[in-house]
């Protein structure tokens, strides 16, 4: 939960989902969308597929017990290098170096270094140096001095040098901006873009909602309201009604709009349109999604949603009283 995640949001959510999943085995056995809806609103889902898949493999390879060296928990789904490290050293004490965010831009100032953080070249010469700095004997304490360096001292924006114990060494400390360190190649524009999602009502007052293809793609197994990617030329209702006829085989009347959501995910953002419509022909088939199902507002809770499409639900329960059919389509 904290790979991408701030200690104080994590908190609640670690929290209930411990209550929810309290070992190794309660987690293996649960059902991933149980999982799923215990995760949602951290995003990064991967994170919670990877965890679970984890759990099943350690109940069938590892007797349901974590492997203690770097080299079997490299193979565990989701553990990179960096959090197989720190948890062999931190939990078994294996003389693995871990190298986090914090350590690296620690580790750039200290020797000033010109390349590219983000260069795999660049991450092992890090590597190599994490490895001959660590204490013999004490490896979870060195990494934990490391990161906390980088976290309370060697701040991304504003690093206390004053204050650092290592400064007499730091190479950065002597320039007139240590924070020019480390160095990263110049981001991309981030793209936007702009989609619309379908809230479409049958005559029993119901909402379909779609759930996504569960093993490829981001938001992988989550649900939503059905709906794409907005092509050019095309008005927000031709572009709802396009997405639902490739994606579930549905002729709709796309209707108001209820809200519109703006989101940023990690590598674009996103302008969501959300209208009301319903079905003029077509039953919901699964062409571009992995199920379908009727639901009311009080059922939501029973599906994992997205951040962009709680904010969709959010906006359904603050009307003065559940949409009806007939409210929008005479």
């Amino acid at each position: 939960m904290l790979q991408q995640t701030r200690v104080d949001t994590v908190i609640p959510y670690y929290e209930r989902f411990l209550a929810r999943f309290p070992d190794v085995a309660a987690l293996a056995a649960a059902p991933r969308q149980a999982v799923l809806k215990a995760w949602e609103n951290l995003g990064y889902y991967s994170r919670a597929r990877n965890l679970h898949r984890t759990a099943r493999l350690l109940m069938r390879d590892f007797a349901g017990k974590l492997p203690a060296t770097q080299a079997e928990l490299a193979t565990l789904p989701g553990l990179g290098p960096y959090t197989a490290a720190a948890i062999a050293s931190l939990a078994f004490g294996q003389p693995c170096a871990a190298l986090d965010g914090n350590i690296i831009r620690v580790l750039a100032r200290l020797l000033a270094l010109p390349d590219d953080v983000a260069r795999p070249a660049t991450r092992h010469k890090l590597q190599r140096v994490a490895d001959q700095l660590l204490v013999r004997g004490q490896p979870g304490r060195t990494n934990e001095a490391w990161m906390e360096l980088g976290a309370l001292v060697c701040t991304p924006r504003a690093p206390r040098c004053a204050e650092c114990p290592l400064r007499s060494v730091c190479r950065a400390a002597r320039q007139p901006d240590p924070t020019i360190y480390p160095r990263r190649k110049k981001k991309m524009k981030v793209p936007h873009k702009v989609v619309g999602a379908a809230i479409i009502l049958n005559r029993r007052n119901q909402i379909l909602i779609a759930q996504r293809p569960p093993e490829k793609g981001m938001l992988a197994g989550l649900w939503e309201f059905p709906g794409g990617k907005q092509n050019p030329g095309e008005t927000m209702p031709e572009c709802i009604a396009r997405e639902l006829h490739e994606e579930m085989g549905l002729r709709l009347a796309v209707g108001p709009r209820l809200l519109v959501v703006h989101h940023a995910y990690s590598h674009f953002t996103i302008e969501l349109h959300a209208h009301f419509a319903r079905i003029v022909s077509g039953r919901p088939r699964h062409l571009e999604c992995a199920s379908h199902a009727w639901t009311t507002r009080d059922g939501f809770d029973d599906f994992p949603f997205s951040k962009a499409d709680l904010e969709i639900i959010r906006a359904l329960r603050a009307l003065p009283h559940p949409p009806q059919w007939r409210d929008y389509f005479a």
